[in-house]
């Protein structure tokens, strides 16, 4: 994908570095990315507000896109990445 269109949903706020530190790793590895900031506002912890807010957002984007969610469940702990395909 040249422009790879890449969302990100997290419960981190926007009063420090984190969204930006993210948004700065996706430009380092695809440079031509389109980032849409879907929430940055999820109540901390709150996995199933975050796959709400993500879930509702999710079919307006083009096939292909990647979405990136962030919702710690517990900070330090132990966690699993999950990836989802839609076809």
């Amino acid at each position: 994908m040249a422009h790879p269109v890449v969302t990100l949903t997290t419960d981190f706020g926007l009063r420090d570095p984190y969204v930006a530190e993210m948004k700065g790793v996706v430009l380092s590895i695809a440079p031509k990315a389109t980032i849409v900031d879907v929430t940055h506002d999820v109540e901390k912890f709150n996995i199933r507000k975050g796959t709400f807010a993500l879930a509702s957002a999710v079919p307006y984007f083009p096939v292909g896109a990647i979405h990136v969610a962030v919702v710690d469940p517990s900070i330090g702990t132990e966690r699993r990445p999950l990836e989802v395909t839609v076809s």
